[in-house]
C-alpha cells in the first residue's frame, strides 16, 4: 500500500494552494483529480484584493500579475449602480487581479511541481474509510484499476459535488436554487461599438439592458474577440450541459451580438443559486473540507474561489504543524472555527445580493434595491461591504495569549507596509513561517527557541504597530495574533500559536 501525508482531492485553485503550503512546510502530499487534464475554461475571473495579498505573501503575486488580463480598480453589491472602493482599506494593491482561473491553477501548479509534486490527474476516489490513526482511499487510475492509499489526513477540495463530502454522508443544508444561468468561453461573430474591450471595474461590466430580474455580463478576455459571457436569472432553466455546448450559435439576453462557442465541450457550465454548506469545515479525526466543498453560494461579488484560496492558506501551515507533530492543542481545530463563519458571512451576502438582483414586479424589493443604493454612497457602508466582498475586512477573534489586550490589528490581516530598507511587511512571510516584529531586542530574544519555526525581526521602527505596540507576532497566512505589550508575554504567545519549542 502506498502511504503518504496528506491526500488532497480536487486540483482547482483551493486543492493546489492548499498542497503547495504543504510542500513548503516539507509535509508529503499527494493531489487526485478525476479530470483527465486540467480546464482551460476561464471560470472564475477574479482575485479580491485579500486574495492576491495571499498569494503574494508567498511571491506569487507578480507572476499572477504577468498573466492577468485586468486591473479592476471598483467591485460591486448586487449590481447596485454605486460601485464598491478599496480606497478605505490600507492595502498596498487595493484592486482585483482579473485573471482566469484556468492561469491561476497553472500558476500554483508549477510552484507545486517546483516542489517536485505532481497532480495526479485521471486519478478517481471512489473509496474512504476513516479510522484512528488516519485515512484509507480506494483510488481508480487512469486504465480502471483500484488500488489502496494511505495518509494521516484527507483534504477534500473537489468542488460544490464533493466526492470526499458525499462519501462521508457529510449534511449539506441549504436552500434551493432560485435561479440558473450560463458561463461560456465565447468568440464574437460580429464586433459594434456596444461590445466592450476593457475591464476595469465589475460594477460597470454587467449588462444594465437585461430583463428586470436578470443579470448578464461580457467581459473581455485577453484574446483577439474572445470573451467570458455570464447570465444569470430565474426564468433560465437547467439545461444539459452537452446540449448547450452543441449549440453553435446563440444570443445572450443583454444585447450583444450573436457569439458562437468555439470550444466545445468544454465551453460552457450551468450554475444554479444554491447556498448549501457542511455542517462542519472538518468532518472528522482525519478529513478536512476546503473551498466550495465545504459552502457553495451565488455568483455575486466574484467570491467562490477567493473564498476557497483564502480556506486553504488558513488551514495549510496548521495542518503541516499537525503532520509534523509541532501543532499547539486545539491549532487545527481553528481553522473550522476561523473559516465557518467566514462562509457564512459569504452565504449571507449572496443570499442578499440575489434578492436584489433577481426579484421582479416586487415594489417592495424595488424600494429595498433604491433605499441600498443610497447607503451604498456612505463611506463607512460602501467599506464595510467593500471589506468583506473582498476578504480585507476579515478579523479573527484571538484569545489565550491575547487575553485582556485590545489593539486593531489582534486577529486582523497585517497591512503590507514598507518597514526598512525598501522591505515591505509580506516579504517576510515568502517561507510561510511565523513572523515576530520587534523594536525591542528583547523579544527577538526570547523568540530563539521558536527559530526553527518563527523569523524573528529587529526594526528601527514599528509603522505597523502604531501607538503601545512594541511587537507583533503574525501567523504564517498573514493574520496578527498577538501585539506587546501584553499581559501573557511573548512566550505564551509563541507556544500558543506555534507549539512547544524543540
Amino acid at each position: 500500500m502506498e502511504e503518504t501525508e496528506v491526500v488532497v482531492v480536487g486540483s482547482g485553485p483551493t486543492g493546489l494552494l492548499l498542497a503547495t503550503e504543504l510542500a513548503l512546510a516539507g509535509v508529503d502530499v499527494v493531489v487526485l483529480d478525476k479530470l483527465p487534464e486540467r480546464r482551460v475554461q476561464a471560470k472564475a475571473l477574479n482575485l479580491q484584493p485579500r486574495t492576491a495579498e495571499v498569494l503574494d505573501l508567498r511571491g506569487l503575486l507578480d507572476d499572477a500579475r504577468q498573466r492577468a488580463i485586468a486591473t479592476v480598480t471598483e467591485g460591486h453589491f448586487a449590481r447596485l449602480p454605486v460601485p464598491l472602493s478599496y480606497d478605505g482599506w490600507p492595502a498596498r494593491r487595493p484592486y482585483q487581479v482579473g485573471i482566469p482561473q484556468a492561469r491561476v491553477e497553472e500558476l500554483l501548479e508549477e510552484r507545486l511541481a517546483d516542489h517536485g509534486i505532481r497532480v495526479r490527474y485521471g486519478h478517481e476516489l471512489v473509496g474512504l474509510v476513516q479510522d484512528d490513526t488516519g485515512v484509507t482511499v480506494t483510488v481508480r487510475d487512469p486504465n480502471g484499476h483500484e488500488q489502496p492509499l494511505r495518509a494521516a489526513y484527507l483534504a477534500g477540495c473537489d468542488g460544490g459535488r464533493s466526492t470526499v463530502r458525499k462519501l462521508l454522508g457529510v449534511p449539506f443544508p441549504g436552500t434551493d436554487a432560485r435561479a440558473y444561468g450560463v458561463v461560456a468561453d465565447v468568440v464574437l461573430g460580429q464586433t459594434s461599438q456596444a461590445v466592450p474591450t476593457r475591464w476595469t471595474s465589475t460594477a460597470k461590466r454587467f449588462a444594465h439592458t437585461a430583463p428586470a430580474g436578470q443579470v448578464a455580463a461580457l467581459i473581455p478576455l485577453d484574446e483577439p474577440g474572445h470573451y467570458q459571457l455570464f447570465t444569470i436569472g430565474p426564468d433560465i432553466r437547467p439545461e444539459s450541459r452537452d446540449a448547450r455546448c452543441r449549440r453553435r450559435s446563440w444570443r445572450p439576453p443583454c444585447g450583444s451580438p450573436t457569439v458562437r462557442t468555439p470550444r466545445s465541450p468544454k465551453c460552457a457550465r450551468q450554475p444554479g443559486s444554491p447556498t448549501p454548506r457542511a455542517r462542519s469545515s472538518s468532518t472528522g479525526s482525519a478529513v478536512l473540507l476546503a473551498g466550495d466543498a465545504a459552502h457553495i453560494h451565488l455568483l455575486a461579488g466574484t467570491q467562490g474561489m477567493n473564498l476557497g484560496i483564502q480556506d486553504a492558506m488558513n488551514l495549510g501551515w496548521k495542518l503541516a504543524a499537525e503532520v509534523l507533530g509541532r501543532a499547539p492543542a486545539g491549532l487545527l481545530d481553528s481553522y473550522h472555527a476561523e473559516r465557518h463563519p467566514v462562509a457564512a458571512e459569504v452565504l449571507e451576502n449572496t443570499r442578499a445580493q440575489g434578492l436584489f438582483m433577481f426579484a421582479k414586479d416586487d415594489p417592495g424589493v424595488d424600494a429595498l434595491r433604491g433605499l441600498f443604493t443610497k447607503l451604498l454612497a456612505l463611506p463607512e457602508v460602501n467599506r464595510y461591504l467593500a471589506g468583506r466582498i473582498s476578504g480585507l475586512g476579515i478579523r479573527y477573534p484571538m484569545d489565550g495569549a491575547d487575553a485582556g489586550v485590545s489593539h486593531e490589528l489582534l486577529g486582523a490581516r497585517m497591512p503590507d507596509m514598507q518597514l526598512a530598507d525598501e522591505l515591505w511587511a509580506g516579504e517576510l512571510l515568502h517561507a510561510g513561517r511565523g513572523v515576530l516584529l520587534s523594536v525591542d531586542s528583547a523579544f527577538v530574544e526570547a523568540a530563539r527557541p521558536w527559530s526553527d519555526r518563527v523569523d524573528a525581526v529587529l526594526l528601527p521602527d514599528l509603522p505597523l504597530a502604531g501607538e503601545g505596540a512594541d511587537a507583533l507576532l503574525v501567523r504564517p497566512d498573514g493574520y496578527v495574533c498577538w501585539t506587546a505589550p501584553a499581559k501573557s508575554g511573548v512566550e505564551t504567545a509563541l507556544t500558543t500559536w506555534f507549539g512547544t519549542p524543540a
